[in-house]
C-alpha cells in the first residue's frame, strides 16, 4: 500500500539521443503539453565544457561526471517535490543513465525516472546538426557526431521496469509528443 509520501513522488521524463536527435524541440513540446517545467541538460555544463565542444573536442568521462550529478540532483528535487518535469539529455550510455535514474531510488513508488530515445539515422542527424550549426544556434559541431553515435549503449524496451522507449526521431514533433504524453499516463500509475 502507497503511503502519503508515496502518493506525492514525481515522474521526471528524460529526452535522450545524440545531438541533432530533436530532443530540446520534443521535450519542450512535451513540457508544454503535460504543463509542466522542461530543463535543457546543455544548460548545466560547465563553460569549460561547452567550450570543449564549440571547438570539436569530446567531452572525458571526467568532464561528464559532474554535470551528470547536477542533473541527477535536479532530477531528485523535483521528484522529491511530487512535480513531473521533462529533461533533455544525450544519455548515451547506461552508465549515465544509471546515475540519473537513482535520483528515484529509494523514494517510493512513484518516485520515477523514464527514458524516451529519440532514434533515428546517422544522415537524419547530421542533416539537423549541420543545419542548426550554419544558423549557429547550437554550440556543438556536426564533427561530434561520431563520437557521440560511438557512445551511445542501446536499451531494450521493457529495460528499468518499463520505463525505457524508443520512438523514431524522423516523426513529425506533434506526433511523437501525442505518444510520448499516452506512455506519461502509463508511467504515473501506481506500481501493482
Amino acid at each position: 500500500m502507497e503511503t502519503g509520501a508515496e502518493k506525492d513522488r514525481g515522474l521526471v521524463i528524460v529526452i535522450m539521443g545524440v545531438s541533432g536527435a530533436g530532443k530540446s524541440t520534443i521535450g519542450g513540446l512535451l513540457s508544454k503539453d503535460l504543463d509542466c517545467p522542461f530543463l535543457d541538460a546543455d544548460d548545466f555544463h560547465p563553460d569549460e565544457n561547452k567550450e570543449k565542444m564549440r571547438n570539436g573536442i569530446p567531452l572525458s568521462e571526467d568532464d561528464r561526471r559532474p554535470w551528470l550529478e547536477k542533473l541527477r540532483n535536479a532530477i531528485a528535487h523535483y521528484i522529491l517535490s511530487g512535480q513531473t518535469a521533462v529533461l533533455a539529455c544525450s544519455a548515451l550510455r547506461r552508465s549515465y543513465r544509471l546515475i540519473l535514474r537513482s535520483a528515484g531510488d529509494g523514494i517510493g513508488t512513484r518516485g520515477k525516472v523514464v527514458f524516451v530515445h529519440l532514434n533515428g539515422s546517422q544522415e537524419l542527424f547530421e542533416s539537423r546538426l549541420a543545419a542548426r550549426f550554419k544558423e549557429g544556434t547550437h554550440f556543438m559541431p556536426p564533427s561530434l557526431l561520431q563520437s557521440q553515435l560511438s557512445l551511445l549503449e542501446e536499451e531494450d524496451e521493457g529495460d528499468f521496469n518499463s520505463c525505457f522507449i524508443s520512438v523514431d526521431a524522423s516523426l513529425s514533433p506533434d506526433f511523437l509528443v501525442k505518444q510520448i504524453a499516452r506512455t506519461e499516463k502509463r508511467w504515473k500509475l501506481p506500481a501493482a
